[in-house]
């Protein structure tokens, strides 16, 4: 059972970092975002009978619900037909959860026009990566955006999935499921909260109270993925290019700088290792926002600091899987 849920979960991180995520291909976080759109609509027309809030935390219920009963619903039905009809669906889907191939082509496309100078080519391909205004930019700011994206997104797109993957197949072992079930609903279900997050979770006047109880989930679901992708980072910093002693020295001392409580951790592993310095001001719908600064004392970074980041980022995607498979490995030879 579990050889073959081994198989599937390496298969799907390795065909993500070779293929991407293909625009072609029907992806369940774009039908995640269909039906938090459909939602939000539905639940602000209780809004006149029950506080913004409370149709904000219905909302993600509802999301979270139809998407786990969904999931559910596809592997029962595939697992009705046969075993490999069940490890090809909850392949498919551990593969559109993990986003490591997009997002180094992401930064790709900004290193590529930065590096020759077009630098109205990397403004918009920086612009398709933060939320940050990248009209005028420089080179420098843009490559401060696209790595703290990289940092970012190392636990958005590719720890965080994989960790609520390896989490709920736990979760089927005690109850005597086959381990895609759990895998397959664990990772779509944290994608539905982030997809909630990224919706819903703004200070704007219109989402302060409805996207409340989406950005309080998601900070607790990233809490400990955050954390353990900092220390990944540092360990990928031993690699030749990069600096593990600055790495750690950066992480400890910065890893609270920042407004959400999980977003810094893997930055200032990436500052440290990369010995740039990262944070500042940011301009976003043309108000500028102090953030603090995470690195201090490194010189900023510079278009080639992009595909180091990009290195780092692989190797620290590497070093959470062995953690997440060799946790897994004794947790279920114990069990046994």
């Amino acid at each position: 059972m579990y050889e073959l849920f081994y198989s599937v979960m390496i298969g799907a991180v390795v065909l993500d970092r070779w293929a991407g995520d293909p625009r072609w291909l029907p992806h369940p976080v774009r039908l995640i975002g269909y039906l938090c759109d459909i939602i939000e609509s539905r639940s602000r027309k209780l809004s006149g009978s029950i506080p913004l809030r409370w149709a904000g935390l219905l909302s993600v219920f509802l999301v979270v619900s139809a998407t786990a009963m969904t999931c559910t619903g596809l592997l029962l039905l595939a697992d009705l037909i046969n075993s490999f009809l069940l490890a090809a669906v909850g392949f498919f889907l551990l593969y559109c959860s993990v986003a490591t191939g997009d997002l180094v082509s992401h930064s790709k496309a900004v290193f590529s026009p930065l590096s020759s100078a077009d630098m109205a080519q990397a403004r918009q391909a920086a612009a398709m990566m933060v939320g940050r205004d990248t009209a005028h930019l420089n080179e420098s700011d843009i490559s401060r955006a696209t790595i703290e994206s990289v940092a970012e997104n190392l636990v958005d797109g590719i720890t965080a999935p994989l960790f609520w993957a390896f989490a709920g197949s736990l979760v089927s072992l005690f109850i005597a499921l086959d381990p895609i079930y759990g895998a397959v609903i664990g990772a779509i279900s944290y994608k539905a909260i982030n997809t909630m997050d990224s919706m819903w979770g703004y200070t704007s006047q219109r989402y302060i109270e409805f996207g409340r109880y989406a950005a309080k989930l998601d900070d607790a679901v990233n809490f400990l993925p955050a954390r353990i992708s900092g220390w990944c980072v540092v360990a990928a910093a031993l690699l030749p290019g990069f600096s593990c002693r600055l790495s750690v020295r950066t992480y400890l001392a910065d890893r609270h700088k920042s407004p959400s409580p999980n977003s810094a951790h893997t930055e200032a592993a990436f500052a440290g290792a990369l010995s740039r310095q990262l944070g500042g001001p940011s301009t976003y719908q043309s108000v500028v926002h102090e953030k603090a600064i995470i690195g201090a004392g490194f010189p900023p970074p510079q278009a080639e600091d992009i595909p180091r980041a990009n290195r780092l980022l692989i190797a620290a995607a590497v070093v959470f899987f062995l953690v997440l498979l060799g946790a897994h490995l004794g947790i279920t030879r114990l069990w046994a």
